[in-house]
């Protein structure tokens, strides 16, 4: 079986890798062209791109999909299947068309949950105890093909959007090698999505990830949690920008200012109380702890590295 495979990001590797190592003949990969990175701006090759070339594998980068030059390079190479993960942009009739046994995606929620752009980081956001991988048929809508296979993992109450990802990329590798193997035994079932249950993920923009101290503690920690490593949650300490890396929410029921006067008499952003390794923070229903900063042009830091330089009674934003 001759494969082509598209995709993009770190998230992409681990299924890539997959088939190389399981003897797969990946005849290309198709990934987003170079973008410039770091304060310098140098160009940088995507992750699948620097695994593909490490292993051999033609590369190829157009700018648009759509293009009739781009299908019929595709078209040359002949492939039996294409596999998608996280490659960026929508594929058109022409290029699903293509291969005999069709496309196949490898989508990091379990639809038609969070289909979209950023499943990872929403489903964080908004507090989900439970996601997964979930492959599928690639059509022509954004993630609305039939389902193949599925597989969940936890979200526990401390797991990052970084973390999330790393597991479910693995994960995806998994359930994309169980489905070539359905596949190749003419096993595999196709479930139609419905419609009516599907939920969006939108792309995650930079200023999503401003604090907004009204809001309850817990529904704080997750955006803290789902913007992080990018775009990371922010706020502002005596008009100085101050992303916030960690947080905890205080146990319902308790007061974190039991030896400091009551927290109740603050407005919501208020530092009612500092130790010397948080920041407890008022919000719009409960307390949060502050456990890691890190200022403009500062490193990330616990709060036992700055607590003596921080002010009590101080409201944040």
């Amino acid at each position: 079986m001759k494969i082509v495979f598209m995709g993009t990001p770190e998230f992409a590797v681990p299924s890539l890798d997959m088939l190389v190592k399981e003897g797969y003949n990946v005849a290309a990969v198709v990934t987003q062209p170079d973008k410039p990175k770091g304060r310098g701006k140098k160009l940088a090759a995507p992750p699948v791109k620097e695994y593909a070339l490490e292993k051999g594998i033609p590369v190829l980068q157009p700018e648009k999909v759509k293009t009739a030059e781009f299908v019929n390079e595709l078209k040359s190479i002949n492939p039996d299947l294409l596999i998608t993960a996280a490659y960026g942009k929508i594929l058109p009739a022409d290029v699903l068309d293509i291969p005999r046994f069709g496309c196949i995606n490898v989508h990091a929620s379990l639809l038609p949950k969070y289909r979209g752009a950023a499943p990872i980081n929403w489903a964080v956001i908004n507090g989900d105890k439970v996601t997964g991988i979930t492959t599928m048929y690639t059509d022509i809508g954004m993630d609305t093909g039939d389902i193949l296979l599925k597989s969940e993992v936890e979200i526990t109450d401390d797991m990052t959007a970084g973390e999330l990802h790393d597991k479910l990329a693995v994960l995806g590798a998994k359930v994309l090698r169980d489905t070539l193997i359905e596949l190749k035994n003419g096993t595999l079932k196709r479930i139609p999505q419905s419609n009516e249950e599907a939920t969006y993920a939108p792309m995650i923009q930079k200023d999503i990830g401003k604090i907004d101290w009204s809001k309850p503690a817990r529904e704080i920690h997750n955006l803290v949690r789902g913007t992080n490593p990018w775009p990371g949650a922010f706020t502002y300490y005596k008009g100085e920008r101050m992303r916030i890396w960690k947080t905890r929410p205080e146990p319902d029921g308790t007061d974190a200012a039991a030896q400091n006067g009551s927290c109740r008499d603050y407005k919501p952003g208020t530092i009612c109380r500092i130790k010397k390794d948080m920041l407890q923070v008022v919000t719009g229903d409960g307390i949060l702890d502050v456990l890691e900063i890190q200022f403009d042009n500062g490193r990330r830091m616990g709060i036992q590295e700055c607590w003596h330089n921080m002010d009590e009674g101080e409201v944040l934003g």
